[in-house]
């Protein structure tokens, strides 16, 4: 039955992700309108992440095998390691590897030194993920596009490029959402001038370049 539910919700959440605008949606039976907000990072900024991550979990598969299970999660150039290592060595090996990657900004290294986590525990973060991205895809303040959540045991791990207002709303979301243990926050925080400067350049030509976040 829980595997049931969470393939309807990871459906639902999937369909969700891929509306650029306002739309309406059923939700048991009940339709509901969400405010989806374009990604805050430029088109370049999202290729390096994607391309941080592909490199990253393709070197550490090819090194540490079935001896590690690393999650490689990378936003705005700063990169988050999530999962579980069998020693400190590969733990700190993981972590000097993105540190060395010119790309990557800064490293969060949350590894945990312990047995690899099960299928059924995988399951579980990835329902947890659900639910928090389900909750802040229908909160209007938040721009969930433009944030993404790692969850991993009872811990949850938010990222993201928003503002001290947004940051908290999420941060509390998160943390009031059953199942969640700890919420960890590794957000760029702009301002609200930033923020407006962002929602228009969304709203222009797609083909016009556009400048980077200004960070506070």
């Amino acid at each position: 039955m829980q595997i049931q539910n969470l393939s309807k919700l990871l459906v639902a959440v999937i369909a969700v992700s891929q509306l650029s605008a306002c739309g309406v949606i059923a939700v048991g039976g009940v339709a509901a309108t969400a405010t989806i907000m374009a990604d805050r990072r430029t088109p370049g900024v999202q290729a390096i992440d994607k391309g941080i991550e592909l490199q990253a979990s393709g070197a550490f598969d090819k090194k540490f095998g079935d001896g590690a299970h690393i999650n490689v999660t990378s936003f705005n150039q700063k990169v988050l390691l999530t999962g579980e290592v069998k020693d400190a060595a590969i733990k700190s090996d993981a972590g000097s590897y993105i540190k060395d990657l010119k790309n990557a900004r800064s490293v969060f290294n949350e590894l945990i030194i312990g047995p690899n986590s099960t299928y059924t525990m995988r399951a579980n973060d990835t329902y947890l993920e659900s639910k928090i991205k389900t909750q802040m895809i229908f909160t209007q303040q938040l721009p969930s596009n433009s944030m993404v959540i790692v969850a991993e045991g009872s811990s949850v791990y938010l990222m993201g490029i928003l503002t001290e207002a947004e940051a908290d709303l999420a941060k509390k979301i998160a943390s009031n959402t059953s199942g969640v243990k700890d919420v960890y926050a590794y957000f760029d925080i702009i301002s609200n001038a930033e923020k407006t400067r962002l929602e228009n350049a969304g709203k222009a030509d797609e083909s016009q370049p556009s400048s980077p976040p200004k960070f506070q």
